[in-house]
């Protein structure tokens, strides 16, 4: 369970983290780029940590599925950018691969 914590805390400062590259403006404004750089620092070195007892493969998914679907969110909300109905269905279709994975799969560490 703590290693799933650790991904959580990684998936949350990778999404802080790409969240700001779009404020950075190509890291021409100092501070976005200072928050980018340790957002994305802090959430490799949180990674490592959840690594521990997750198999690469599905940290991974679950970190793209999850990733996903809260930079959606951001654009949204802070960014006003909309989705079409085939993007979201598409979001849909990771997120379900990776709760198959977690439920069906005998790869992960449950």
């Amino acid at each position: 369970m703590k290693n799933y914590l650790f991904l959580a805390a990684a998936i949350l400062c990778e999404t802080i983290g790409t969240s700001f590259m779009k404020k950075t403006e190509q890291f021409t404004k100092p501070l976005p780029t200072i928050v980018f750089v340790v957002a994305m620092t802090a959430s490799f070195y949180l990674l490592t940590f959840a690594l521990k007892g997750i198999p690469i493969g599905i940290a991974y998914a679950i970190w793209s599925a999850v990733g996903i679907v809260l930079i959606s969110l951001v654009g949204y909300f802070v960014y006003k950018q909309t989705l079409d109905l085939p993007a979201i269905f598409g979001m849909g279709l990771i997120v379900a691969g990776v709760v198959i994975i977690n439920l069906f799969s005998k790869s992960g560490a449950h």
